[in-house]
């Protein structure tokens, strides 16, 4: 008899968990867009330690599911962590894995048809010919890192966070894009010349809290809620005025999800890597996900 009700219990399981996945494991109810965007070097810790210091950033949290325990790949750099993030794979896959790659130290295992590891952009042009696309950033070391013959719109500005926002935000307003990547390279200046427990870098938090705001209004604007998933996320934190280790300090940071079908105010309830962005935006987008990639639907 309780066999019998395991049996039962497992089939009932099975069945719900087919109910949310295609048979290909694509996303049945997809949306339209998603906004990814991101601070270079804005570390858990500052979330944790100074609740309300940072309002909209912790507005996207009760907005939506959220985790500040997402961890970055080693070493805790920059472009080999913005590389995983949008690859959906990990260094030794992609092949960038220093601070600030511009060509892989690694040959990578495989390459797209744009002469790098498969990334969410080249993936979505594939997959959505017709879809509207754009990246925006202010640290030259971005553009080295995704397909940008696959995007309609490559936007930089060296160091000008405030010239992204404005930037990101007509493009989000004029063309509604389907995938649109906006980022910050602060607060990771600031943390290097200060420290990451230092009052400097906590007040230019604020200021990209302050940006992450105007861009995430724009999308409430001009974008269908019913249609559209914001994702929030940093590269990783830092400790003293470095990183680049292996402390949770540099390694832990926030990332957050809010659209459609995501509980407000809930805990991602899985362990979230850097490589698990690029899945959980193709799933969310209706996409299938590479079998080269190593990251998982954050969401399933």
């Amino acid at each position: 008899m309780i066999r019998n009700l395991r049996i039962l219990l497992l089939a009932a399981l099975a069945a719900a968990a087919g109910a949310c996945t295609a048979p290909d494991g694509r996303n049945p109810h997809p949306v339209r867009s998603v906004i990814l965007i991101a601070g270079d070097g804005l570390s858990a810790d500052v979330v944790r330690r100074n609740p309300g210091a940072l309002p909209h950033i912790e507005a996207l949290c009760a907005r939506g599911a959220s985790t500040l325990e997402a961890r970055s790949v080693l070493p805790s750099s920059s472009a080999v962590n913005w590389a995983t993030l949008l690859m959906g794979a990990g260094p030794e896959m992609h092949g960038f894995t220093e601070w600030g790659s511009r060509t892989p130290e690694v040959e990578p295992i495989a390459v797209s048809e744009y002469g790098i590891f498969p990334g969410i952009f080249g993936e979505v042009r594939r997959q959505r010919p017709e879809a509207v696309t754009g990246v925006f950033y202010s640290w030259e070391g971005i553009g080295y890192l995704y397909e940008r013959e696959a995007v309609d719109e490559n936007f930089s500005a060296d160091a000008d966070d405030e010239a992204v926002c404005r930037e990101a935000c007509r493009f989000i307003a004029g063309r509604r894009p389907d995938l649109a990547f906006v980022y910050f390279a602060e607060p990771d200046h600031t943390g290097h010349a200060y420290g990451w427990e230092s009052p400097e870098y906590l007040a230019m938090c604020r200021k990209i809290d302050s940006l992450v705001g105007r861009v995430v209004a724009c999308v409430d604007e001009r974008m269908d809620p019913a249609e559209t998933v914001i994702v929030f996320t940093a590269d990783h934190g830092g400790i003293g005025t470095g990183h680049g280790g292996k402390t949770m300090s540099e390694m832990q940071v926030p990332y957050v999800l809010v659209g459609p079908g995501i509980e407000a105010g809930t805990t991602i309830g899985r362990e979230v890597m850097k490589y698990d962005n690029a899945p959980t935006i193709a799933w969310l987008l209706g996409l299938e996900a590479p079998d080269l990639w190593r990251g998982r639907n954050v969401l399933r």
